[in-house]
């Protein structure tokens, strides 16, 4: 269990007889009772102490709470929470989120998380998550002043620490990757007029090959399709780096793990904004209008009708689910969470910084 998070409380406590303040050595050596120690308490600082959580809940990648899949921490529990292997502060008080290939996964998908999904209603459970005041809409939305707001912005700077060393297919896409940032549509039992199926207009990515000592930074945009469309396919965004599908090695135009970097999404109207910096690297910007078709091959309207809102954290990709569509790299897991870090089959990323605010006008 990591000591990540956490403070002792022996410094400078006053116990009877014994010197345990923080004092400089001298010449006698007092060692403390054995059943004094066992005693310590320990007091937990909280990613909430550190980080605006009051609109956050979390998936993690364990399943010990009975649902149908893995277990959601809502938001007024999450203000006092931490999980020492899956999300907590390190020493310098940054966010880790951490998710090996095999574990408990979202009944709508086989890959694992430990990763934040934004809240608008926050602690109100009155409102219904699939309410339109806990979601955000944009402007081309038929009833968008119904909704919590229209478009918003992410903030967020990071560092990826570690990525899948093993896949069972090397060549597929998402082999060797995490996400660490979306946009994501709600999605409903049943679809209305083409929306409603929970798709991805956002997703940042990160990928490492093992064989290269930097890696790639990408987004893609999916197009708003059903599930069992063909042509619902994630279209890339390169940012810094390679291809997402190549093996190419990207140099010194990579970023590396533990080298931090930022993405700025700000949805202003219909249109999205993406900004990514780094030091040494160039600034990187996209836009793409919401509310159109990317192609000819997508939604005719795009995500107009949808209700949207947005994720963070670590959303690894090596799923190890086998199966021909290039979704699943049939990455090696085992479910021993040792051993699976032992073999370097898991996905971990640390926040220095997350902020959702008010969508902001683009001159």
């Amino acid at each position: 269990m990591k000591m990540f998070g956490r403070k002792s409380l022996v410094c400078g406590v006053a116990l009877p007889l014994l010197n345990t303040a923080c004092a400089p050595a001298t010449e006698e050596v007092v060692e403390t009772p054995k059943e004094i120690v066992e005693n310590v308490v320990e007091e937990v600082v909280y990613p909430s102490s550190k980080f605006d959580l009051s609109h956050w809940s979390l998936t993690l990648p364990i399943a010990e709470r009975g649902g149908p899949g893995a277990d959601v921490i809502i938001v007024p529990e999450l203000q006092n929470y931490e999980h020492p292997d899956y999300f907590y502060l390190n020493d310098k008080g940054h966010l880790v989120f951490m998710s090996p290939n095999k574990a408990a996964t979202e009944v709508t998908s086989t890959n694992t998380r430990s990763e934040l999904r934004y809240e608008s209603r926050g602690a109100d459970y009155s409102i219904a998550e699939d309410s339109p005041k806990n979601n955000w809409a944009i402007a081309a939305k038929d009833d968008a002043e119904e909704f919590d707001a229209i478009g918003g912005k992410l903030e967020a700077s990071l560092y990826v620490d570690h990525v899948s060393l093993n896949a069972g297919y090397p060549n597929k896409s998402p082999a060797y990757s995490i996400v660490v940032g979306q946009i994501h549509a709600y999605q409903f039992p049943t679809q209305d007029h083409g929306y409603g199926w929970g798709n991805e207009p956002l997703k940042i990515s990160y990928k490492k090959w093992p064989n290269h000592e930097k890696g790639s930074v990408f987004w893609t945009y999916e197009r708003n399709l059903d599930f069992d469309d063909p042509d619902r396919i994630d279209i890339e965004f390169p940012v810094w780096g390679s291809s997402w599908d190549s093996p190419e090695d990207p140099g010194d135009a990579g970023i590396a793990l533990g080298e931090e970097f930022s993405y700025t999404v700000n949805v202003h109207e219909n249109t999205m904004y993406v900004t990514f910096e780094a030091e040494g690297h160039p600034t990187v910007e996209h836009q793409v209008d919401l509310s159109k078709n990317y192609d000819e091959l997508d939604h005719p309207n795009g995500y107009t009708g949808d209700y949207l809102y947005y994720k963070a954290g670590g959303y690894n990709q090596c799923s190890t689910k086998n199966a021909p569509t290039f979704r699943y790299p049939a990455c090696p897991g085992t479910g021993d969470l040792e051993r699976d870090i032992k073999d370097g089959n898991y996905s971990q990323v640390t926040f220095t910084n997350l902020v959702v605010s008010d969508a902001e006008p683009v001159d």
